[in-house]
């Protein structure tokens, strides 16, 4: 009993590693592709960074985080904080400023 344990220790840090991983990638990756398919005059309409620049911060946080520094990095967690904010604030200004209408 006491040999299974740290067995099981590994295996599921493995597993939440990896559900992070797909969490980190999923919130980058739809800031990504969200950043690329908007205008790029409505980012200073509402008071942020640039187009190129979000584009610049997620791809980059996407790309290190791929190679293998992992979502619990210092580059994933700073991808992730950067894919919410982009998210949950410039996405929510960017689709007020159209007017709210839109799929998502």
């Amino acid at each position: 009993m006491a040999i299974a344990a740290p067995i099981f220790v590994f295996h599921l840090v493995y597993v939440i590693d990896l559900i992070l991983l797909v969490f980190a990638l999923a919130v980058q990756g739809i800031s990504l592709v969200h950043a690329f398919t908007q205008r790029s005059d409505a980012f200073p309409a509402i008071g942020t960074l640039p187009k190129g620049g979000w584009i610049a911060i997620l791809a980059v946080c996407m790309l290190l985080t791929l190679l293998g520094f992992g979502a619990l990095s210092i580059f994933g967690l700073i991808g992730i904080a950067a894919g919410l904010i982009y998210l949950l604030d410039v996405r929510i200004g960017l689709r007020d400023l159209h007017d709210g209408k839109g799929f998502w």
